[in-house]
């Protein structure tokens, strides 16, 4: 496992909820990094507010912009969720949107860090909540080299053709940047009335895991409260852990089977 990066089309379909109910239920090592460009709401949402807002992504990106070291600055800018196991943490995101400028100019730097996180030790998985796609200053170069870029939708007439164009403008993207569209696939949330094999059917794309309506836990991972492990939500993120894992391992297998296929016409030029 490595990067896996969450994004939306428009309004508010649940990325930062299944991005966090993800990382609560990790089996390993993972962080949480708020890399949406309109702003992060965990520490302020989820955690209350209960932590000094002076840490979090905008610091390492500083730390990056005066060439210090981000290794020595990671684990300063870091929220334990889960104190004091040190094991399923937070990136906090700016709390404003006007400091995603600051970011613009790092995040092919971060995108690199963030893949390095995997061969540490301990050994980091990284999710991603990147917002909408909408939003100015989007974290291109993270969605670029991540193992998965997840669309997080809810199964809705509405909100698959609101997706179309944003599909469009991800498949382009990495075709672009010469990586493939392997890693793209969709994350079903919340209400619709739309089955997971219409909605692959009509978009094109694989829905690589979904997840159950469940209101009360979406409120209290937005608003802070207890969770319980072992409500719907919950239960789906944790299920869902092999599936984003089959997801990332037939990525990387397209991307070595296509290195190989390169350097075999290389070898025989």
């Amino acid at each position: 496992m490595a990067v896996i990066a969450l994004v939306s089309a428009k309004g508010s379909p649940g990325v930062t909820t299944a991005a966090l109910a993800f990382t609560l239920t990790w089996p390993g090592h993972c962080v949480l990094a708020e890399c949406d460009p309109a702003g992060g709401t965990v520490q302020a949402g989820y955690l209350a507010g209960a932590l000094p807002a002076d840490r979090g992504i905008r610091e390492l990106a500083v730390a990056e912009l005066r060439g210090e070291d981000l290794h020595q600055k990671w684990w300063q800018q870091l929220v334990d969720l889960q104190p004091p196991k040190l094991q399923r943490l937070l990136l906090p995101g700016i709390t404003d949107p006007v400091q995603s400028g600051t970011l613009r100019q790092v995040w092919e730097r971060l995108a690199e860090f963030f893949i390095q996180l995997e061969y540490t030790s301990p050994s980091f998985d990284v999710i991603l909540d990147c917002g909408r796609l909408a939003a100015p200053n989007t974290p291109w170069p993270l969605l670029h080299r991540a193992d998965a870029v997840l669309l997080v939708m809810r199964p809705s007439l509405p909100q698959m053709a609101s997706a179309v164009p944003v599909l469009r403008t991800l498949r382009n993207q990495l075709i672009d940047h010469g990586v493939g569209t392997t890693s793209l696939g969709l994350l079903l949330t919340g209400p619709g009335d739309q089955p997971a094999r219409v909605v692959t059917q009509e978009l094109h794309n694989p829905v690589v895991v979904t997840l159950p309506n469940d209101p009360r836990t979406a409120h209290v991972l937005g608003h802070g409260g207890h969770v319980r492990m072992n409500s719907p939500l919950m239960r789906a993120a944790a299920a869902a852990h092999p599936y984003l894992v089959n997801h990332v391992q037939t990525r990387r297998a397209a991307l070595q089977a296509r290195a190989t296929g390169i350097d075999s016409g290389v070898a025989q030029l």
